[in-house]
């Protein structure tokens, strides 16, 4: 298989994973498109994708923006120095590097979802700014907000409508003033906007397929499994980058991975058998949905 039809099959899964979820098409395409392409060279794709996929996005759900614009708005404004700091980072660092910190904040980030872990911000709105700073740099970075973004709105307690809305809103801010920052420093280069035509047809028919897929499975339990795949993958990842950087030679490298399957495992009993309630999103257990 050629890496462009590992590109075109990673963005379908992943775009079904953004249509049931309302998120998730980086967190699935980066951690494995990766060992196919550099950040360099994926990023300004993903991002001009992201663009449209989050517009989409918030105009299905514009009816409660009115109701959580006010609460956002902080994360928005902090999302611009993180946005311009992270840009630099791409444009200027070693692509091997740029990986390697990509799999070291994604990792924590997304077992901490899988934790389903849930403490409200009573500051929100001071809370908020410095949120979208680091949003910020972690998108423009990787791409990557939904675990975040969703962990820190599900906190909250938005309601379903409430939830995708802000999230429309954050991701699109994110999105857009990362492309004009990748656009200033030059990084949609022709290898990038290659990309473009493979993932397209991907996210056209991946999303509504996983907004239908949706309705007959549990979103929570959906939601779980997407995070399980994810911290295999990060934790893959992470050894063999760990072992091309030579920063842990040999066997020993892939310690990281036996400990992200670990951790995963006990989370994984915890949720199916365990069945906490800080699992379920929002005011109510139907608005579980993301």
């Amino acid at each position: 298989m050629s890496w462009s039809n590992g590109i075109i099959l990673i963005t379908f899964a992943a775009a079904i994973v953004n249509g049931a979820l309302g998120y998730g098409f980086s967190s699935i395409t980066v951690p494995l498109a990766l060992f196919l392409v550099s950040n360099r060279v994926l990023n300004p794709a993903l991002v001009a994708i992201e663009v449209v996929l989050n517009a989409y996005v918030l105009w299905v759900n514009r009816a409660a923006v009115p109701r959580v614009i006010g609460r956002v708005i902080p994360v928005v404004a902090g999302l611009v120095p993180g946005v311009a700091a992270g840009t630099l980072v791409v444009a200027h660092v070693s692509p091997a590097w740029v990986k390697l910190v990509t799999y070291l904040a994604l990792l924590p980030l997304i077992l901490l979802q899988a934790s389903g872990l849930r403490r409200p911000v009573r500051a929100e709105r001071a809370a908020g700014s410095a949120f979208g700073v680091g949003l910020g740099l972690l998108y423009s970075i990787t791409t990557i907000s939904g675990p975040p973004l969703a962990m820190a709105l599900n906190n909250q307690g938005f309601s379903k409508g409430e939830f995708r809305a802000a999230l429309g809103v954050v991701r699109l801010a994110e999105s857009s003033l990362t492309a004009l920052a990748y656009l200033s420093v030059g990084l949609f280069a022709h290898e990038s906007l290659a990309l473009v035509p493979s993932i397209v047809p991907s996210v056209v028919v991946g999303v509504p397929v996983g907004a239908a897929l949706i309705r007959h499975l549990s979103p929570e339990t959906f939601r779980r499994i997407c995070m399980s795949f994810d911290a295999w993958v990060v934790g893959f990842g992470l050894s063999m980058l760990l072992r091309e950087l030579r920063l842990v030679e040999g066997a020993a490298a892939f310690g990281v991975l036996a400990i992200v399957i670990a951790i995963d495992a006990w989370l994984l009993y915890r949720y199916f058998v365990g069945r906490p309630e800080g699992l379920h999103y929002g005011r109510q257990p139907d608005d579980a949905t993301r």
